[in-house]
């Protein structure tokens, strides 16, 4: 028994590029936040075969159709994508900088980044998965009042590639252009951060068993959930028996990233329990609040752009996040006006 646990191979894929320091945001979270709050719903292929076919999912009144293009629905490890480009779309707003829909990303970085390797065949598969993520289409109802209004959208509006010259040339760079609801996720702050082992997990459901924990348990202690629910939630395309094998291993590994999975097999339930390591990481990023002075002219603008609302308040709000962040703002009168302009966007008139 014992010859045979030393024979497999450990929880987590090795650590590729140690020396690479990450600062993770869950594009996932962003994605649906607005449409179906707390990602009822799955919309990635966690096969690594690909999935043609169109998935439906329903919850209290509304609805997700999920249709991939004939090269297959997107997959959680295309994801990674996507969470590269957050990460410097949100880096850049760490430090003042302008942003845009379009992201222009070095094929190596983003490989390093999301812990692979940097063979031909892994400049392939980012090619492979641009295609995907390019070809796969959401589509949503929201039901306000007695209208339904149904919206359609990709992960990705575009993408470009630039490859050195010859038959054999290397992946240079690459250019995509996010489409307009993930961006503006992005600009509301909808993001969540994840463990950087995140991309060590080996199998796919660990992705989204994890991304799942992430959501619903966050900071609290602990998070408990039937498995049948769990087994919904995740958008598994197996049974739930191998569903089922796959969390007791998961339970006994005891690997997985911020949370402990404790399964309850008498009663199907699922526990999780926040190790602390998030918390500890918050609580190293909770900064004072921002003290720079404003230039008083700003004030005016600011009352433009977010119309009934007490500036004065919308200034702390800001200042506290600012601290949360650790963000010191290069054009903190423009970073201050941004800031008020998503605040009204996203919550209208004040009550």
């Amino acid at each position: 028994m014992e010859s045979e646990a030393s024979s497999r191979p450990p929880a987590l894929i090795p650590e590729r590029h140690p020396q690479h320091d990450l600062f993770i945001c869950d594009v996932a979270d962003a994605v649906l936040k607005d449409v179906m709050p707390q990602m009822e719903h799955p919309f990635y292929s966690l096969s690594k075969k690909p999935e043609t076919c169109v998935r439906r999912y329903e919850h209290n009144g509304n609805w997700l159709e999920v249709t991939p293009s004939i090269k297959g629905l997107a997959t959680i490890y295309d994801k990674d994508i996507l969470i590269y480009c957050i990460s410097q779309i949100m880096a850049k707003l760490k430090l003042g900088e302008p942003v845009s829909q379009r992201v222009r990303i070095s094929s190596r970085e983003l490989l390093i980044f999301t812990n692979r390797g940097t063979a031909g065949k892994d400049y392939k598969a980012l090619i492979e998965a641009l295609d995907r993520l390019e070809g796969t289409r959401i589509r949503t109802n929201i039901i306000t009042g007695d209208e339904e209004q149904i919206d359609g959208f990709g992960l990705i509006d575009a993408s470009s590639i630039r490859r050195s010259h010859g038959l054999d040339g290397r992946l240079i760079h690459c250019e995509i252009k996010l489409s307009d609801w993930v961006f503006n996720a992005i600009r509301h702050n909808e993001v969540l951060t994840l463990h950087r082992d995140y991309f060590r997990l080996r199998k796919p459901i660990e992705r989204r068993i994890y991304e799942l924990a992430r959501k619903h348990c966050g900071q609290q202690a602990s998070w408990k959930v039937s498995l049948d629910i769990l087994f919904r939630k995740s958008g598994s395309q197996g049974t739930e028996r191998r569903f089922r094998f796959a969390l007791k291993e998961l339970a006994a590994s005891d690997h997985l990233p911020d949370y402990r999975v404790i399964f309850d097999q008498e009663a199907d339930m699922v526990t999780f329990t926040n190790r602390g390591t998030m918390k500890a990481s918050l609580a190293v990023a909770a900064a004072e609040p921002w003290a720079g002075a404003l230039d008083g002219d700003i004030y005016g603008d600011a009352r433009n752009v977010a119309p009934g609302w007490d500036i004065y308040a919308l200034e702390r709000e800001w200042r506290n996040w600012l601290g949360e962040n650790e963000i010191a703002p290069k054009h903190p009168e423009r970073h201050f006006l941004k800031f008020c302009q998503s605040w009204f966007e996203k919550r209208g008139q004040p009550g």
